[in-house]
């Protein structure tokens, strides 16, 4: 018998709020926020209108609010953000439906678009294999860009896939919110669409 997992999205899935734009507001404060919106603006809508791709959009933000941020604030920032924040907006139904499938001895795996920085303390508190994003670093500071590709709609397929093999393992759920969880809710056996709300 195969090893069975169960696949989650993060934004939205999990949470009741998008965990970058929250840790954009919980590390610069909320006039920063708005007023770095407001200057990213143009950029966003040419996202909206497919004229940036969500790879290049996510990389703007990023560059604009953590570019050059030392490794080790960044990291601290993510640690503080994971026990402190992360937890506000967690589902509730969400964590019980993870606990009942660790229940069933089915190992649980997070698939986010956000960046594995500052899930890391959050899935290792709650037991849960993670997968996501990955920012590029260079002389122990953020660039603001991604490492590879963003882990979003096919992305996350091919993440999955390599991380653990058809051959090897059942994934008998997937749980997602967004056009973009729909290649990973296709590899499930039982499809989640917007649970927990």
């Amino acid at each position: 018998m195969k090893p069975r997992i169960a696949l989650f999205d993060f934004d939205g899935t999990i949470t009741r709020k998008d965990s970058l734009l929250e840790f954009i507001r919980f590390t610069r404060g909320t006039v920063r926020f708005y007023m770095g919106f407001i200057l990213l603006s143009p950029l966003l809508v040419a996202m909206k209108a497919r004229l940036l791709s969500n790879q290049q959009g996510k990389e703007f933000v990023l560059r604009y609010f953590f570019g050059g941020t030392p490794m080790a604030v960044f990291d601290s920032w993510c640690q503080k953000f994971a026990h402190s924040r992360i937890p506000a907006i967690v589902r509730p139904g969400a964590l019980e439906e993870i606990r009942r499938l660790k229940q069933d001895n089915i190992t649980v795996v997070l698939v986010s678009a956000s960046p594995e920085n500052w899930l890391l303390e959050w899935t290792k508190a709650n037991d849960i294999q993670l997968i996501g994003t990955r920012l590029a670093i260079k002389n122990d500071r953020i660039t603001g860009l991604i490492k590879g590709k963003n882990c979003h709609g096919t992305e996350k397929v091919r993440r999955i896939r390599e991380n653990y093999p058809q051959n090897e393992y059942e994934i008998t759920d997937a749980f997602g919110d967004t056009k973009g969880d729909l290649p990973m809710l296709d590899l499930a056996v039982n499809r989640h669409w917007k649970p927990f709300r």
